[in-house]
């Protein structure tokens, strides 16, 4: 990585194929992720003293559909507040004006895996009993608040060496109604409810738990 003067409070770093113009709080990014909606990186907090994850997400003005799902991730991320759902630290751009604006960059707690890694390992019973559990108790928070996730997968659930489970990623995210048609191309293929592969109307709770139990 290559750094670079920005201003007095941001500095640049090459991270992979992608520039991170993040303020000088945040030292040390490593990159541990990427996806459709942006690249991801670890980084010490030097104001608050933690390790904690940037994410930058991928062109979020490029159209209106990135536009809406940037918007509905920050939203979500600032108003849903539970302990397994990811916490929001803080949100910044390094643009200072509106004709500039076209960098978001989120700031959130860093965990140790996302569960595609935790379901390889050899887990006891309770361990096993503890982290659906958690899962159930953070979709059950979403549920209260009328929030479908819409991408509910081992990726965007993470966990800490304590199995203390947290879920992420709120790109995807919709508030719930009754019964609505859904497009059949959201949520990963390989967890996707029959009710959203065939267009068809469906409930919120149905959604989710088809996802869980597969």
């Amino acid at each position: 990585m290559s750094d670079s003067k920005c201003d007095s409070q941001f500095y640049s770093v090459q991270v992979a194929d992608s520039t991170f113009t993040v303020l000088k709080r945040y030292q040390q990014l490593k990159s541990i992720g990427s996806g459709a909606q942006g690249i991801v990186c670890a980084a010490f907090d030097t104001v608050l003293g933690i390790n904690v994850a940037v994410k930058k997400l991928s062109r979020p003005f490029q159209n209106q559909t990135h536009a809406k799902r940037a918007y509905r991730e920050l939203v979500l991320l600032k108003c849903v507040n539970h302990k397994n759902i990811i916490s929001l630290l803080n949100v910044f751009t390094p643009q200072k004006t509106l004709e500039e604006f076209q960098d978001v960059y989120l700031v959130m707690e860093l965990m140790d895996a996302n569960l595609c890694q935790v379901i390889h390992m050899e887990l006891d019973h309770e361990r096993m009993s503890y982290l659906l559990y958690q899962m159930l108790c953070g979709i059950k928070h979403l549920h209260s608040a009328g929030i479908i996730h819409r991408d509910l997968k081992p990726s965007n659930i993470v966990v800490k060496s304590d199995c203390t489970l947290k879920i992420l990623d709120f790109g995807l995210a919709r508030t719930a109604c009754t019964n609505f048609m859904m497009t059949p191309y959201v949520v990963t293929r390989y967890y996707r409810a029959p009710e959203v592969i065939l267009g068809m109307g469906y409930k919120e709770n149905a959604l989710k738990y088809w996802t869980l139990w597969h």
